[in-house]
């Protein structure tokens, strides 16, 4: 049950025709959309040889994405090997819009930031959108949400992503300057009510007038670390317009921002502004108008010219001196005693895998060892590290004794269905 405040609000900014497509949206299937990583996945044509479960069920590909695709129908991607391996994330197809936004605008190496950014979705998509050479900084401001930011960073390859645990004004006292800011900022959700019951539960008017504040705040804050001349990109997963329209205004009024046009198909069915006597580009995904869940997005500029600096991921971490690190994007082996143990991460990278042999799995004994079991490899395997792989696809290491082989994939990492 939509709360009636919201629909006395929401109903006549839509416009009859479209909030009568919106209702008739909750009664149909959510569509299901993955998008592919392009460091793992290098030959989209053979998709249904490399990802079996993933190319047997492709209906249409996202026009807004490169390499995105709508699923037929949702798979147990829990219990395909090839999702734990990078190989393509799960993600709501309206988000990946940002694709669009970062080929248009960005067509030289830059550093970027995603300020919010677990549990990845968007970040993934980032690192694959960005030209060569560029950096990110993945960022999480909380810290119970930093885990699955970590692993699904690894497990998409790159080694310049950095991802780190902070606010925007930890960001703000470091010497970094980013060519580009990604500010998906905390909303009221609005635009996840057809696919969570949760976001319903916690509207209220006053949750959104609270949002709209902080993230005027947040904005705010992060304003400083974007060069003269820089993007911000400002997204919202909600429809109203104290969080999405009046927001905008508020950044262009007082940070005296530039906003920009990006160039959209009529035939994507995306919604601009809502808000009378606003027509600045805007771009509003609506559910029974897109086939997507709900998204705002706006990409502005930052007066002042921009300065090309190459970006290095050395000189980046110094400059980013005083925050909280969880991962640099590089395996940090262990040493004990005499021993080596090598990192997970170096399993996951797409260029540092190749010093250890690798052995290819069978679809049982890989989701055995995802469950994080003891599995047994080929009496021909080398003993030692050895990394195992479904596919081709690399799932990490264990150490092979002969009669059996130690499991070193992380423990929190461990799917939790039961797979015999």
């Amino acid at each position: 049950m939509l709360p009636k405040e919201f629909i006395d609000y929401t109903a006549p900014l839509f416009g009859e025709e479209r909030w009568q497509r919106y209702l008739a949206a909750f009664d149909e299937v959510t569509p299901v959309s993955v998008r592919l990583n392009p460091f793992k996945v290098k030959d989209v044509a053979d998709m249904a040889l490399q990802l079996p479960v993933i190319g047997a069920l492709t209906d249409r590909q996202v026009p807004w994405c490169l390499n995105a695709w709508w699923l037929k129908e949702r798979p147990q991607f829990t219990l395909d090997p090839q999702l734990h391996a990078g190989a393509y994330y799960v993600q709501e197809a309206g988000s990946m819009f940002l694709d669009t936004v970062l080929r248009q605008y960005v067509d030289r190496p830059v550093l970027m930031l995603d300020l919010c950014a677990a549990p990845g979705g968007k970040s993934s998509l980032a690192r694959a959108a960005l030209p060569e050479g560029s950096v990110l900084f993945s960022n999480e401001p909380d810290r119970r949400r930093c885990n699955i930011l970590v692993e699904n960073m690894q497990k998409q390859g790159h080694p310049d992503v950095i991802v780190s645990n902070g606010y925007a004004k930890d960001y703000a006292r470091t010497k970094l300057q980013f060519d580009v800011i990604l500010t998906d900022v905390p909303c009221s959700g609005e635009g996840l009510f057809r696919r969570d019951n949760s976001a319903i539960a916690e509207w209220s008017v006053a949750n959104v007038m609270r949002c709209q504040q902080l993230q005027r705040q947040i904005v705010s804050e992060i304003w400083p670390a974007l060069k003269p001349g820089g993007l911000l990109i400002y997204s919202t997963c909600t429809f109203n317009t104290h969080e999405d329209e009046e927001n905008v205004m508020f950044i262009r009024d007082t940070l005296g921002a530039e906003i920009l046009p990006v160039d959209v198909c009529p035939e994507w069915n995306i919604t601009g502004s809502l808000l009378a006597g606003f027509d600045a580009p805007v771009y509003r995904f609506i559910p029974g108008t897109t086939q997507s869940e709900g998204l705002f997005l706006c990409v502005l500029r930052k007066p002042g010219e921009w300065r090309e600096d190459k970006p290095e991921k050395e000189k980046a971490l110094r400059n980013a001196k005083g925050l909280n690190f969880l991962y640099d994007g590089m395996p940090h082996p262990t040493q004990k005693g005499k021993t080596v143990i090598p990192d997970h991460a170096e399993a996951m990278l797409i260029d540092h895998c190749g010093d250890y042999p690798h052995v290819d799995l069978e679809l049982p004994d890989a989701l055995a060892y995802l469950h994080h079991e003891a599995i047994t490899l080929p009496g021909d395997a080398p003993r030692g590290y050895v990394i195992v792989c479904h596919n081709g696809m690399p799932l990490g290491f264990v150490k092979n004794l002969g009669n059996r082989a130690n499991n070193l994939y992380p423990k929190e990492w461990a799917i939790r269905k039961a797979v015999r």
